[in-house]
């Protein structure tokens, strides 16, 4: 069975995008991300996009992170699959809305020559209540609790951003950290779900550097709902300006958070190539 793709990135994070018409087999989706995304035997990518049709909005957007687990969101993959409609004329708006497992996300366009080169996306609003996460906790929310990994502390939050995310301001940003508390982290006890790890160093108010350990693909050079996840808690606890930028190693990524506490992300989206893949 022959199967086209496109390999786009945002930001670093990378993905494989299909058609449901091309490969219409759902059930099937967790077992072809695992192989399309393997870097040595497959195609290489974060994760797998699959564009459908929804009967909600203008389509419909399944996702898949590498090691074949199914996720609600991905702001990166949001922005990917948003530029491919409007590349491949599955759509000539310039504004329309996907719906995704975390509800319907409303998308905005720059065009540039024809073709999208940024996307603005409303992520909604972020989720505080720990049983909504999840996360194990008697409280209204999660913020501020402290978490012992191997006889270190940190002093995490953790939010609802379509996904969980787990958040942490640090002073300073070593890879070496991440890598190492990241994983831990992702499957301590008290997420039943896992969860994304991002730490994050304030730079001033306008500017915040993120590197995130995310939940199943393990250390990207982007994360959307990270970045947007960091942003909207940041300036929750009056540490920056509700605009700010956010740079990761694969870029830059503007969010804003608005007077209704919802969250906008914007960034580009690159397509890289595409092709013929052989299952």
């Amino acid at each position: 069975m022959n199967i086209n793709f496109n390999k786009m990135h945002g930001t670093g994070n990378d993905f494989i995008i299909i058609r449901y018409e091309d490969f219409p087999f759902e059930e099937r989706f967790s077992e072809l991300a695992k192989k399309v995304c393997h870097r040595n035997f497959g195609i290489g990518a974060d994760g797998l996009l699959v564009v459908n049709k929804s009967d909600k909005a203008d389509f419909k957007m399944h996702y898949y992170n590498s090691d074949g687990s199914l996720a609600a969101m991905c702001g990166n993959g949001i922005r990917c699959f948003s530029k491919f409609v409007y590349d491949e004329n599955l759509t000539r708006k310039e504004e329309f809305k996907v719906e995704t497992l975390a509800g319907i996300k409303e998308i905005n366009l720059d065009i540039e020559s024809k073709k999208a080169k940024h996307v603005k996306v409303n992520m909604g609003k972020i989720i505080y209540e720990p049983s909504e996460i999840p996360v194990k906790s008697n409280g209204s929310s999660f913020i501020n609790r402290k978490i012992n990994i191997n006889e270190k502390e940190f002093i995490v939050t953790t939010v609802l951003m379509g996904v969980p995310h787990t958040i942490i301001f640090t002073d300073t940003l070593d890879l070496k950290e991440v890598k190492k508390y990241g994983p831990i982290i992702e499957k301590h006890n008290i997420y039943p779900e896992n969860t994304n790890v991002n730490f994050a160093n304030i730079k001033d108010m306008y500017n915040i550097e993120v590197k995130t350990w995310e939940r199943g693909a393990g250390y990207t050079l982007a994360c959307g709902t990270g970045v947007s996840s960091v942003a909207g808690v940041a300036y929750k606890l009056g540490l920056t300006n509700n605009i700010v930028n956010v740079d990761i190693e694969g870029g830059c990524i503007k969010v804003e958070v608005n007077d209704k506490e919802d969250v906008f992300m914007k960034g580009p989206a690159i397509n890289i190539c595409s092709g013929v893949y052989f299952i």
